[in-house]
């Protein structure tokens, strides 16, 4: 195939940051999402509802911004999705709340496992009142899934939450909805694959382009390269291979997530780097590449643009957008306020184009 037509996808994980970089950063995803669930690890963190909707519209004035800036055009119509940050005193009556206003979901981060998430959760069954509240309403609990302890091997943590916080969660909570966000391995993918549902919840979770593309090794070629440092980590080429399998099947439970994370040049080329791959610019084209890959490209459709909506129970969305197998350089760097933003693939060729 050297073309393909989707129906508009939808990004369920995404990083937009705030401020004066919105509308810089949001203009990338609007250009190739229809939406796009929002992260809540701002500083301070997106903790109530009454912060996640001003949340909401601030990105709704930074779209506008983008626009008259020509970022955007004016028959652009993308939505920002919004989630709740979940704390150790998230009261039930906040989850109450988000479901009423429209909050799509509620971000589990274990403190300090991440960007901005000192604030987090240090012992989920604290929670156990908001997830019991989450279950009843039906609302998603979205998990970064790493342990923290120093003892666990950083490319051992993802496997070790299964173990230690993600199965006894869904067993206390057997009714809960989770999205196990960016798995990287193939532990992950196999317990969301093979997971019982007719007594524990519905589960799913969402795979990003760089997890799709690269193995560890990526993070180490001719030096250090801190623009494929992300977290979860880049893992082993067995585990990448998993992911690639399960996005590329026929199985719902696995659908599109970005985790683009922008962060300043001169934070990620740092002493002490800042995690995240910013992919927002060129994400559909590193799906399209990474579905080439294995011959798999018809089923980026449903994996980019249905099964998402269909998880979440929001309407599929309507209108198209086209890829064509067509070189493109991917640029050095953006503006990013005063400072530069480096994309995955600085100053690489890809070989697919959104052509509209």
């Amino acid at each position: 195939m050297n073309q393909i037509t989707l129906t508009l996808p939808d990004d369920f994980h995404l990083h937009v940051r705030d401020g004066d970089v919105l509308p810089q950063v949001l203009s990338h995803t609007a250009s190739q999402f229809r939406r796009a669930l929002i992260m809540p690890n701002l500083r301070p963190p997106v903790t109530t509802v009454a912060s996640a909707l001003a949340y909401q519209e601030r990105i709704k004035d930074a779209l506008k911004v983008a626009t008259q800036q020509g970022a955007l055009t004016a028959t652009n119509n993308f939505q920002a999705l919004m989630s709740l940050y979940l704390t150790d005193q998230t009261p039930s009556s906040e989850i109450l709340l988000a479901k009423d206003k429209g909050v799509l979901a509620v971000k589990l981060y274990p403190a300090g496992a991440t960007t901005n998430s000192d604030s987090g959760v240090t012992d989920i069954r604290l929670c156990d009142d908001s997830l019991d509240t989450m279950a009843q309403v039906g609302m998603p609990l979205l998990v970064h899934g790493e342990v923290t302890h120093s003892a666990i091997d950083i490319f051992d943590r993802e496997a070790k939450f299964i173990e230690e916080v993600l199965h006894p969660l869904r067993l206390r909570h057997p009714k809960l909805k989770v999205v196990f966000e960016h798995i990287t391995t193939k532990d992950a993918m196999e317990y969301v694959r093979d997971a019982e549902v007719s007594e524990l919840g519905p589960i799913a979770a969402t795979i990003t382009a760089h997890h799709l593309m690269y193995n560890r090794n990526a993070l180490f070629t001719g030096g250090i390269r801190p623009h494929y440092y992300c977290l979860p980590i880049l893992k082993r080429e067995a585990h990448r291979l998993a992911l690639l399998d399960a996005a590329t099947s026929d199985s719902s439970r696995f659908f599109l997530g970005t985790d683009s994370a922008p962060h300043a040049k001169d934070l990620k080329e740092h002493t002490c780097g800042c995690a995240g791959c910013y992919t927002a610019s060129h994400a559909l084209e590193l799906y399209a590449t990474a579905f080439d890959s294995v011959g798999k490209l018809r089923q980026l459709e449903a994996f980019a643009s249905f099964r998402g909506a269909d998880f979440y129970q929001i309407p599929r969305n309507h209108g198209q957008i086209t890829l064509q197998r067509q070189q493109q350089q991917v640029p050095n760097h953006y503006a990013f306020g005063n400072d530069l933003l480096v994309p995955l693939n600085a100053g690489e060729v890809l070989n697919w184009s959104i052509v509209r």
